[in-house]
């Protein structure tokens, strides 16, 4: 097969040819737009799921659907290490910039306040961020020191500024897991006090599946501020349509036991589909591709996702946290896609008290490696981690 003809496109947030099996998010998506710009009352979306789901991949769609939709948008990825200022500035810089409203420097001036309000007072010009906008900052308004007060002045005035157009502003925030707590708390009291003012700004947030609870532990009103949509692994006829349409395109096709193997290889996981897909294309001599071009091609595919995907995340982790992820790999059922280890199972596996592995849990859960599904329960983030690591070990 021609690999300059390879459609298949196994990157982080790429999009692939083919998003199969996410149709009804973007539906309800353009419904939600409408109505926001009609000044009709709707949540905020937040999509949850493991890494390699597609995630990011659905955000960006949903926001090119808000740009096609003529609203200002703008999208920045939480880090823990950061507050939120400085991205949610930047990310509302460009919205407001998209509007192309002609009144739109006092709001800038609003933005640049909010922004420039994160450096101390007295700090050095050498020590401020400089956000690249040209008009002043507004004094008195989203300047205060206090998050909460700030973020709801900063929305305000941007809410405003979209709904004099008829339109809106979508602020899209990957990795939302990973906000600080005084910020996810600021953003939840921010997002209830614009839709009490039905104004037209709504946030769509991505995150690991514990997301839900960070956001209730902040605000208790949380859940009935947010649509949340678990995004999951695609089911049999999604997961044939994300390899055949694309290769339908390039005049190839799957025999059916092929696609029957590379859905038990993938497990519907979209990552892993683009992994396998683009390794099987290469490797196979025509088409049809068959199931043992499949079975000829799976050793490198396993091979680029051990390097790629499981390996570069495993070394991010300590000796200590190493053993940990074992631990959690053998006391697993198998089943790993979505399995929950009971924390004192883990804990008897390595003949420790539960208590003394608390440093390692905490800090595997810091670096997305795993979440806590409920109380004494931890599991995976990343699909077939544990497979990954029982295969490491054997």
């Amino acid at each position: 097969m021609d690999p300059i003809r390879n459609p298949y496109a196994p990157g982080a947030g790429q999009r692939p040819p083919e998003l199969a099996g996410r149709d009804e998010q973007l539906r309800a998506f353009d419904i939600a737009l409408e109505r926001v710009a009609k000044g009709r009352p709707e949540r905020s979306v937040v999509l949850t799921g493991l890494r390699g789901v597609g995630k990011t991949v659905l955000l960006n769609a949903l926001r090119s659907q808000a740009v096609r939709a003529k609203w200002g948008t703008g999208k920045f990825e939480a880090r823990p290490d950061q507050g939120i200022r400085r991205p949610l500035g930047a990310a509302l810089h460009m919205a407001v910039r998209e509007l192309g409203h002609p009144d739109a420097n006092t709001v800038l001036g609003t933005i640049k306040a909010f922004i420039e309000r994160e450096a101390k007072p007295g700090a050095k010009l050498s020590e401020k961020w400089n956000p690249g906008i040209m008009v002043p900052a507004t004094k008195g308004r989203a300047d205060s020191g206090d998050i909460e007060i700030d973020l709801v002045e900063l929305f305000t005035d941007v809410g405003g500024l979209a709904q004099d157009q008829g339109v809106g502003i979508a602020v899209f925030i990957d990795e939302m897991q990973d906000l600080r707590p005084e910020d996810v708390s600021a953003l939840c009291a921010a997002v209830h006090e614009l839709s009490q003012q039905r104004l037209p700004l709504i946030i769509v947030g991505a995150g690991l599946p514990h997301l839900p609870a960070v956001l209730s532990a902040s605000k208790s009103y949380s859940e009935r501020l947010f649509r949340y949509n678990r995004i999951d692994r695609l089911d049999r006829q999604a997961a044939e349509l994300a390899l055949t349409l694309p290769a339908e395109d390039e005049e190839a096709e799957f025999e059916p036991e092929a696609l029957a193997a590379m859905y038990e290889l993938t497990g519907g996981y979209p990552y892993f589909i683009q992994a396998y897909g683009k390794v099987v294309w290469d490797m196979a001599p025509a088409s049809p591709i068959t199931v043992d071009d499949v079975q000829v091609a799976t050793p490198q595919a396993e091979s680029e996702l051990a390097v790629g995907f499981f390996g570069s995340r495993f070394e991010r982790a300590t000796p200590a946290e190493r053993d940990y992820l074992r631990a959690m790999a053998e006391a697993s059922s198998g089943d790993d896609d979505a399995d929950q280890v009971l924390t004192s199972k883990v804990a008897e596996v390595l003949d420790r008290k539960a208590q003394s592995l608390s440093p390692a849990r905490d800090a595997l859960m810091k670096k997305g490696l795993i979440y806590a599904t409920e109380r004494g329960k931890v599991a995976f983030t990343v699909p077939h981690f544990g497979r990954y690591l029982r295969n490491q070990q054997g």
